[in-house]
């Protein structure tokens, strides 16, 4: 950090296991690419192409190349892969992790139905090829998940392989985890945490309440992502308590200072 501050939390280092963030690129390009990784380098772990973005991206070998100059994994959306899988083209999206050197594969059915005992199929044989990251829940909001589904797909997938499961919310965040409003289906999170470890979960928060609600569950080193590029160093600040909606969490005797409640009309 630039200077010192007392009562800042623990953030975990890089190359990080734990307190991931992972960012969503929707179609930056290499100069835009290279301008961000110079601000945000340090505080983020992985780098989505959203959906099907590199299919479309000019430059897309050299785009890559400047993350992995700055130590950045990249993956592409389980979109695409869902794209090859229901044209029945595995091996060719083999071929294609191989030929840009991805060694991170998001596996997702939230597109497409793929039998789930298939969909573990697809992550034990991936698993040769790099790390895998396993997307849970649908992208129809309509295709509401119960909690006890979650917890038995999220575990099956780890099972299968999966270093990590990605709890769906969709770039919006208005599906899965939450409701078409963008509010926390509280009840839902909670319910996996009692059979999921949390450090195995990536939970999709594009949205600020969204972020703030896991860390004030899990701590500053909550595994976050489908970030907008621009929101990493409002979140990185965030997490530490240096932003408004987290700036009394970390602080011990401190009180005297702390705004006293709005009053309440009510009352």
């Amino acid at each position: 950090m630039n200077f010192n501050l007392t009562q800042i939390p623990t953030r975990t280092q890089k190359p990080r296991t734990y307190g991931l963030t992972m960012v969503m690129d929707k179609g930056m390009s290499v100069y835009e690419a290279r301008n961000f990784c110079s601000v945000a380098a340090p505080h983020v772990d992985l780098v989505k192409l959203g959906f099907g973005t590199s299919f479309v991206t000019p430059n897309l070998k050299e785009k890559i190349a400047v993350y992995k100059e700055y130590g950045i994994p990249v993956y592409f959306g389980g979109t695409l892969f869902e794209a090859f899988i229901i044209r029945n083209q595995f091996e060719d999206y083999i071929q294609l992790l191989q030929e840009y050197e991805i060694d991170y594969i998001e596996v997702s059915d939230g597109s497409i139905t793929i039998p789930h005992s298939e969909k573990c199929g697809y992550i034990e044989k991936l698993t040769k090829y790099g790390t895998v990251l396993s997307e849970v829940g649908s992208k129809d909001e309509t295709n509401i998940f119960p909690p006890y589904k979650w917890i038995e797909l999220m575990r099956a997938e780890l099972n299968a392989g999966a270093s990590y499961v990605i709890a769906e919310a969709r770039e919006s965040g208005n599906v899965g985890l939450y409701r078409s409003s963008g509010e926390v289906r509280q009840g839902l999170v909670q319910e996996i945490l009692t059979q999921i470890p949390d450090e195995k979960i990536i939970w999709e928060a594009p949205q600020k309440s969204q972020q703030l609600y896991f860390l004030e569950l899990l701590g500053c080193n909550a595994n976050l992502g489908n970030l907008a590029p621009s929101e990493v160093i409002p979140l990185e600040a965030m997490r530490v308590g240096l932003r408004g909606d987290t700036f009394h969490l970390y602080l011990n005797g401190y009180s005297r200072f702390k705004r006293p409640p709005k009053n309440n009309p009510a009352s």
